[in-house]
């Protein structure tokens, strides 16, 4: 059973780092959570590292703007996206050059913008179906649409053998008070059928290198850093916490809150049956970030 405790202040002097989430943890898709701005400004000036981890599909200066733009005070140091991850991939050819592009046109667009870092980059180009030689997935067309929609072009591509990258490893989020599919449950359903879905956002390994990456441009100390993983999503923040074997604050007034009855902290009998029957344990465990 993970401790529950009152504020991110009471543990965050463990940690030289945290990893922390952005949707259902500082945001709702809508505002900022001002209690969670405050704890990463005030981890911030003690001392921490705050690198936002988020399985945005989009660039990370594009996730940047789209928090400044929804009035986020800056309150991190650095940002590491399941998109860049993605778009590295992709830009190395690991689904062909000609793509089958599925996500939200024009908020999705940024995923093909250039990618300075990869030597000798593949030329992608976006094609129909019936001419690609994979799929690239930002997200459904329709976010509220039943996924089963997808089933025929699905049953196309996997009889082609094409191999879907997937951006967001998320299944869902809640934007405001409604709930929206992502990528990962299409990702999720391409495979159930008998294709091949490559995963690139937590709680797959290529993020969390990502992340290391971006915090170790932003100190000269050559010592492995205390991290901690917050976020609210148990099968993504804390089981990628879980296997990268780094501890990890489960926020449980998101995703998790009616499984939790979590109110202002969670219900500690509620928490105890969702663990188990997740079987991933958080280290420690908050209704809301503060």
């Amino acid at each position: 059973m993970p401790s529950i405790v009152n504020t991110f202040a009471d543990i965050s002097n463990q940690y030289d780092v945290a990893f922390v989430d952005l949707w259902g943890c500082m945001h709702n898709g809508i505002t900022p959570f001002q209690a969670s701005v405050d704890a990463m400004q005030s981890y911030r000036e003690r001392g921490g590292k705050v690198v936002l981890v988020t399985n945005s599909p989009r660039p990370w200066d594009s996730v940047a703007q789209q928090l400044l733009d929804m009035g986020m005070a800056p309150c991190w140091d650095a940002i590491a996206t399941s998109g860049d991850s993605a778009r590295a991939a992709m830009f190395r050819g690991f689904v062909g050059s000609k793509i089958w592009f599925m996500g939200e046109t024009p908020r999705d667009d940024d995923f093909f913008k250039p990618l300075n870092i990869i030597d000798n980059p593949v030329d992608i180009q976006k094609v129909p179906l019936d001419q690609a030689d994979g799929i690239v997935c930002c997200g459904p067309f329709d976010t509220q649409a039943d996924l089963d929609v997808n089933r025929p072009e699905f049953l196309y591509a996997k009889t082609k053998g094409l191999k879907l990258l997937c951006a967001n490893p998320d299944i869902i989020v809640d934007r405001g008070e409604s709930r929206e599919w992502c990528a990962g449950a299409l990702a999720a359903l391409y495979t159930e059928m008998g294709g091949e879905s490559l995963y690139f956002g937590k709680p797959h390994p290529p993020i969390y290198d990502l992340a290391r990456r971006r915090y170790a441009a932003l100190t000269d100390s050559m010592s492995d850093p205390r991290i901690i993983a917050i976020g609210d999503g148990i099968r993504t923040d804390i089981l990628g916490a879980q296997q990268e074997d780094i501890d990890s604050l489960f926020i449980t007034g998101g995703l998790a809150a009616a499984e939790t009855k979590t109110v202002t902290q969670p219900d500690e009998t509620a928490l105890s049956i969702y663990i188990e029957t997740e079987k991933v344990t958080p280290t420690h465990s908050i209704g809301f970030l503060r």
